[in-house]
């Protein structure tokens, strides 16, 4: 195998699957620093964006310093979609996943994580994005695999099925680490669902008006860089209205600051960098495949590490969502793909070439996303 066949096939694809295993470790360190150390999931969305928008100032002009267009960045306009976009992304939609999970587990982000193609079609309906043929294998698909997702986010809601370790042979068990916890001590799993699945549905408003701000102002980490911090000023007010307590702010030198750090630099940095590579040598949808990945993860995680308080029901259910994720994307994809085919062609195009790209929209929130 030569050296372009590892560039171009081998390093994307080991890059985005890391991405994703690096993804569920901090998010269980997280949910360890919540359950353990008390630490506040409002206050955590606060540290973490501060440092992330603190790394983005500098190496957000420094990505772009080549760029032979220089546009105006601000501008009303440009400002208006990036206060929304903190707002939505950040303020919303982070601090419902991780007060989420404060109550659940790192089972419920994945699940939640892959019900995002099922919303965003579902929005995209209602927004008269897209149209329903049910004549179409596509259509059908998407159809189907929103099905299978909201199923499997009913089923991870309400049925949690038996422990692992009741029922797994003695040899797929290991001592469970003393330093990690996977599911919340105070947990309450049916409202940590629902926040999960808020906090997805959210994050699909969120990728409409991030598409269309790209498409205005195309440096992308600049954007990246002012969401953020709106965001870090919008989470810090709310933060202050939810934790009255100022202890609740105080950092000291234990796994509560070492989750934030590695947090902040992962999502603003190291994630952003290797999709961004990804989509320019692969292509824009060639994130979306990986993100299913985080299930297997987990739920490796869960039973070997975790296997007195991990449930077969939720890995399960999980991995239905995940199931619905890829049928819903393979939809999307060939829809896309079809429009692309007759809006290139010499025919009369209808409503179709209109229709936003929101899965695309989605690869593009990856792009720029700062974690859950």
């Amino acid at each position: 195998m030569g050296v372009k066949a590892i560039v171009e096939d081998i390093l994307p694809c080991t890059g985005m699957v890391i991405t994703e295993i690096v993804t569920i470790f901090l998010t269980i360190m997280a949910s360890t620093a919540m359950s353990r150390l008390r630490m506040s999931s409002f206050v955590f969305v606060v540290y973490t964006n501060a440092l992330s928008s603190i790394i983005l100032l500098p190496y957000s002009y420094l990505y772009h310093r080549r760029d032979k267009i220089q546009a105006p960045l601000f501008t009303f306009p440009i400002l208006i979609r990036v206060f929304l976009l903190g707002l939505v992304g950040v303020t919303i939609a982070q601090n419902l996943a991780f007060a989420g999970l404060s109550y659940s587990s790192p089972i419920v982000a994945c699940g939640a994580a892959n019900m995002i193609p099922a919303f965003t079609f579902i929005l995209a309906i209602f927004l008269r994005k897209t149209r329903i043929n049910l004549k179409s294998q596509e259509s059908l698909a998407r159809i189907i695999g929103t099905i299978i997702s909201i199923m499997g986010g009913m089923a991870m809601t309400y049925y949690k099925g038996p422990v692992v370790k009741q029922y797994s042979p003695l040899f797929l068990q290991l001592a469970r680490p003393h330093l990690l916890v996977f599911t919340s001590t105070h947990e309450n799993w049916v409202l940590g669902c629902y926040l999960f699945a808020a906090a997805s549905f959210t994050l699909c408003i969120w990728n409409i008006i991030q598409a269309g701000t790209i498409r205005k102002y195309p440096q992308m980490m600049k954007i990246v860089f002012l969401y953020t911090l709106f965001g870090t000023i919008q989470s810090a007010i709310f933060a202050l209205w939810m934790e009255k307590d100022l202890n609740a702010w105080r950092l000291k030198l234990n796994m509560e600051l070492l989750v934030i750090v590695l947090t902040a630099i992962f999502s603003s940095l190291v994630r952003t960098s290797v999709q961004m590579w990804c989509t320019r040598l692969k292509g824009p949808s060639y994130p979306l495949y990986f993100k299913p990945v985080g299930i297997p993860t987990a739920s490796t995680c869960g039973c070997l590490l975790f296997a007195d308080t991990f449930h077969y029901g939720s890995m399960f259910s999980a991995i239905v969502c995940g199931m619905g994720y890829y049928t819903t994307l393979w939809g999307q994809l060939k829809e896309d793909e079809t429009s692309k085919n007759i809006k290139g062609s010499t025919l009369p195009t209808t409503t179709s070439d209109e229709k936003v790209p929101l899965l695309q929209e989605k690869e593009e929130e990856e792009e720029g996303d700062s974690k859950v």
